[in-house]
């Protein structure tokens, strides 16, 4: 089984950066999709971006096109969420998130979360 535990998240100012970490054990990434998912209070969650190794694929949300960026060290299983330029609709708790295709994982068949990592973005 594989466990998920990110990490990364905190307070920022708009128009400041973190990098998210993804760190999985129990499996090897190189045969899942992996993404990034965010969610508010009382809203949808939502997919921020995806990367596959085996499909050689990634998506970004066109929320975060061009400011975020996703990548991964397949050597250590862990995946990671750059974010720049960081808003206040950024706001929220971002999870990251497996399946076996990009198409799953971004239609919400996810097989395993991890417990997410809070990201505030205020003055």
């Amino acid at each position: 089984q594989v466990q998920l535990v990110e990490s990364g998240g905190g307070l920022v100012q708009p128009g400041g950066s973190l990098r998210l970490s993804c760190v999985a054990s129990g499996g090897t990434l190189d045969y899942y999709a992996i993404g990034w998912f965010r969610q508010v209070p009382g809203k949808d969650r939502e997919a921020v971006s995806s990367i596959s190794t085996s499909e050689g694929s990634t998506y970004y949300a066109d929320s975060v096109k061009g400011r975020f960026t996703i990548s991964i060290d397949n050597a250590e299983n862990t995946v990671y969420l750059q974010m720049n330029g960081l808003k206040p609709e950024d706001t929220a708790v971002y999870y990251c998130a497996t399946a076996l295709s990009s198409a799953l994982l971004l239609s919400g068949l996810t097989d395993y979360w991890g417990q997410g990592t809070q990201v505030t973005v205020s003055s």
